[in-house]
Parts: structure tokens; sequence; C-alpha cells
């Protein structure tokens, strides 16, 4: 698991699914956002969260299917390498590539251990 530990007071709000009386083909499910205290909301790829809370620090989450491809132009970047999901209840729209600011994230861990930032 990719675990992504954010930026001290932020929080997850994390939208509700709505049932329509219309069907709706391959729309992803409900989205889910760290908000930041100054209101910024960075969108997550939903379909991958397989862990998602609020600690005392801030807000973590937790990622299946996806991997830390380290820091290029500045931004850390993160890439899907497998769904969780079936493809018809994902949108074709979904991301391949998820970038982060660094000063947005406190630090990331892959299968328990810590990647980044680098502690020598």
């Amino acid at each position: 698991m990719l675990l992504i530990e954010f930026a001290r007071e932020t929080r997850l709000h994390l939208e509700q699914d709505r049932p329509s009386h219309f069907r709706i083909h391959r729309n992803g499910p409900p989205g889910t956002f760290v908000v930041f205290p100054d209101g910024l909301r960075v969108s997550l790829p939903t379909d991958q969260v397989v862990l998602a809370e609020d600690s005392a620090a801030g807000a973590r989450v937790g990622f299946g299917g996806m991997s830390f491809g380290g820091i290029e132009g500045g931004r850390l970047i993160f890439h899907r390498v497998r769904d969780l999901l079936p493809e018809e209840q994902l949108s074709p729209a979904r991301s391949w590539t998820m970038t982060l600011e660094p000063q947005w994230v406190s630090s990331i861990h892959v299968e328990g251990r810590r990647v980044w930032p680098v502690v020598s």
C-alpha cells in the first residue's frame, strides 16, 4: 500500500454517493478531496483509495494499485499501475498520473517503509 500523510491541519472531504433516477454509466465513484487550512481542495483518485482518515496531525490516505515515481519538475509523482475496480465502474476520463506539491505532503510510505522525505 502507498500511504500519503498530508500536511498538518489538512482534512478529508468525501463526497456522498447520490442516488439518481437516471442511469449514469461509467461516471466513477464520488470524489475524495484533501482540504487545506486556506480552503484549497485537492482531488484524489477515489477509485484507488483503500484507507482515508483524518488524524490529529492531518489527513492520511492509502492507495492500492499506485506507485510513487519520485520527484519530477519539483512535484511528487504517483502512477496508477493497476485498477482496483472493474472497468465498467470506472470513468474513462480517470487519470493515470497524480501530482502533488511537496509542501502539501508530510511523508510518503510504501509497504510500511518511509520513502519520502528520505531520512539519512
